[in-house]
């Protein structure tokens, strides 16, 4: 059985509205989800829906292109938190990690780390899809590097989502140093499953009802 608090319960499509994330608070509250996962719009409204729970609230920076600069990234950051959230989930400049613009990348996320402190948890999301096999290495070294305390596969905006293997690789890169959250295109208990038993310790889905009580 999965535990309830492996899932970010997630809702980031571009056409949500206010009932569409209703629904998503009502049940993560109900099967007491880790999260909530929102864009930034929605943030202060998810928390007040969760005031008084202990599911957080975490919004998405830099989403889902990664390609926005720094202070904007931190300014993103500030004011998410102002807002309520408890957890951040920003894209990397993946186009500067495949130009080998390692110092780019670890002050992009050194910055929004600072910008987190200690008390809000940050998850880097490093667009598996897109990385060769080197990059993706690169990419959790920079984030264990700059402090980060999760390395994420995936928007579930790009070419793909989520895949056993890179949540493996991963995981050896990081170690107990970091945890790793898989998410786009999880969507059924196996799958979900898979990623668990890869060495995922947060699953991000929209499936997450589904998922969790057929677990059960």
């Amino acid at each position: 059985m999965l535990s309830s608090k492996l899932f970010d319960h997630t809702i980031l499509k571009a056409d949500a509205m206010t009932a569409d994330v209703d629904k998503i608070c009502e049940e993560a509250i109900q099967y007491d989800f880790a999260s909530v996962c929102i864009n930034e719009y929605y943030t202060a409204y998810v928390a007040r829906k969760l005031k008084g729970t202990d599911v957080k609230v975490c919004t998405v920076v830099g989403f889902p292109l990664g390609m926005t600069s720094t202070p904007v990234k931190c300014f993103e950051t500030k004011t998410a938190i102002e807002e309520g959230a408890g957890e951040i989930d920003m894209v990397i400049n993946v186009g500067a990690l495949k130009d080998g613009n390692d110092t780019y990348v670890l002050n992009d996320i050194l910055k929004v780390k600072e910008t987190c402190g200690q008390d809000i948890i940050l998850k880097v999301i490093i667009e598996t899809c897109l990385l060769t096999e080197e990059e993706k290495r690169r990419a959790c070294e920079l984030s264990m590097k700059a402090g980060a305390d999760f390395v994420k596969t995936s928007t579930g905006f790009s070419t793909a989502g989520a895949v056993a293997d890179d949540v493996r690789l991963m995981k050896s890169v990081v170690g107990d140093k970091l945890k790793v959250k898989a998410s786009g295109g999880i969507r059924t208990g196996e799958k979900a499953e898979s990623m668990a038993a890869a060495g995922a310790d947060r699953l991000g889905t929209s499936a997450t009802v589904d998922i969790y009580t057929s677990s059960k």
